[in-house]
């Protein structure tokens, strides 16, 4: 009887310990799932501020090149007016030493003998009105 009941102490302690292992595990899995949730949770949440800092750094990109690119044309825009504005300047002091020159050379022409300035001189006389 004693073997009986010693077999069936341990029969019930290992029906214990089975029970106790059992609770363990399923607190193990619990435990298990909510680590696991929070990982999933965390990578869900650098994934999206991984997401959030390349569009960051895609549109400070974009911005930045634009206003490079708008700077450029501005720079261009005012180089080719001093350009401009250098070339008109040339254009006019060749024009005026042009026209000076071919002055002088109608001038040297009408003066080159005595009647073409008898008759230059009479005709800026006659064009003097007197008060």
């Amino acid at each position: 009887m004693e073997s009986i009941t010693a077999r069936e102490e341990g029969i019930k302690n290992a029906l214990l310990s089975a029970e106790n292992a059992k609770r363990e595990m399923e607190n193990l899995q619990a435990d298990n799932q909510r680590i696991l949730n929070e990982a999933r949770a965390e990578r869900d949440a650098m994934l999206k501020e991984a997401r959030e800092m390349k569009e960051k750094m895609i549109a400070d990109s974009k911005n930045e090149a634009q206003e490079a690119g708008q700077k450029m044309i501005d720079q261009a825009k005012a180089a080719i007016e001093s350009e401009k504005n250098a070339a008109m300047a040339e254009l006019k002091s060749q024009v005026s030493t042009l026209s000076l020159s071919i002055a002088e050379k109608l001038l040297k022409e009408e003066l080159s003998n005595k009647e073409s300035q008898t008759k230059l001189v009479e005709k800026l006389l006659g064009d003097v009105k007197l008060n």
